[in-house]
């Protein structure tokens, strides 16, 4: 049975992120109120505007629905600043928002994925940088020493955009782990 995983669909690349994990044989939900959370497998926070969509998680209750989700979530660029020390406090991080630079600065870098060969290509866009990871945090991949794909027991966070690429790789881990928290809940 395909997995069931909703996309944040408050603002940013919900649609990038959708696509992929259709192409993956998921079953997608776009959510953007706390009702659709029921029923997910897994769920994703794609990149966008932080403090925007921090302000509409709150205005529509998702800041608390997230946080009573027992499933797999996956946060990327804005993604992993909302699930951080500093917001939800889901994912043992503090990043710095923007830190690799405006829009202007974006840029894409060959990362070393963990446990593969082959490089994986970032896609960096008004990225944040992880300033601190707890010692729970598996870093997965760097960019000049810092993290930038990480996971956290249940939490996959990225600073870069991988549904930007024809790279399936990042959500297939994705899909993975929540196959894996879906074994554990049974």
């Amino acid at each position: 049975m395909a997995p069931r995983i909703g996309v944040l669909a408050l603002q940013g690349n919900f649609r990038e992120h959708a696509a992929m994990l259709r192409r993956l044989g998921a079953e997608v939900v776009e959510v953007r109120l706390p009702e659709q959370l029921d029923g997910l497998d897994g769920l994703v926070v794609p990149g966008g505007e932080s403090t925007t969509f921090i302000r509409l998680m709150r205005l529509y209750g998702l800041d608390e629905a997230l946080r009573s989700f027992a499933g797999a979530v996956f946060g990327t660029c804005a993604g992993m600043i909302v699930l951080d020390r500093n917001h939800l406090d889901l994912v043992d991080l503090e990043t710095a928002r923007n830190a690799y630079g405006r829009q202007v600065a974006s840029f894409e870098a060959d990362l070393e994925l963990a446990g593969e060969d082959e490089a994986l290509r970032g896609v960096f866009i008004r990225a944040p940088r992880v300033l601190d990871a707890g010692p729970e945090v598996e870093v997965l991949a760097e960019h000049d020493g810092d993290p930038v794909l990480a996971r956290q027991g249940r939490f996959l966070v990225a600073s870069f955009h991988p549904e930007l690429t024809d790279d399936t790789r990042v959500h297939e881990r994705f899909l993975e782990l929540v196959k894996e928290e879906q074994r554990v809940r049974a």
